[in-house]
């Protein structure tokens, strides 16, 4: 279960930049440990209607690396925060490994 963070730092009303971290834990016959970090920077490109797409880079600590593009909708904007629903598409490649892609679903809140 990976567990991210990041920061995003507008650049205009439609562009922006954003770094995320997302350290994983990994269970296995009832001992948990961290198994690996990502590391994750990109480009953030705001739409119409709470819509945004970040476009990120990946670097595993673990050896793999590749692409994964976000997909992020606001689904309550508040005054002060809002809370959204991301749905990332990780692609990774390396470590003498077969290319993998899967899809997750984060929910957060932005300030």
């Amino acid at each position: 279960m990976g567990f991210p963070f990041g920061v995003n730092i507008l650049k205009s009303d439609n562009f922006g930049v954003s770094f995320e971290v997302v350290p994983s834990i990994r269970t296995e016959k009832n001992i948990s440990k961290m198994s690996n970090v990502v590391f994750h920077p990109g480009a953030m490109f705001r739409f119409k209607h709470g819509f945004t797409f970040i476009g990120r880079m990946a670097f595993e600590t673990g050896g793999r690396y590749g692409v994964t593009p976000v997909f992020n909708q606001v689904i309550k904007k508040g005054k002060d925060a809002s809370l959204y629903v991301s749905v990332p598409l990780p692609v990774r490649f390396g470590n003498d490994l077969p290319v993998s892609v899967s899809t997750g679903i984060q929910v957060g809140v932005s300030f």
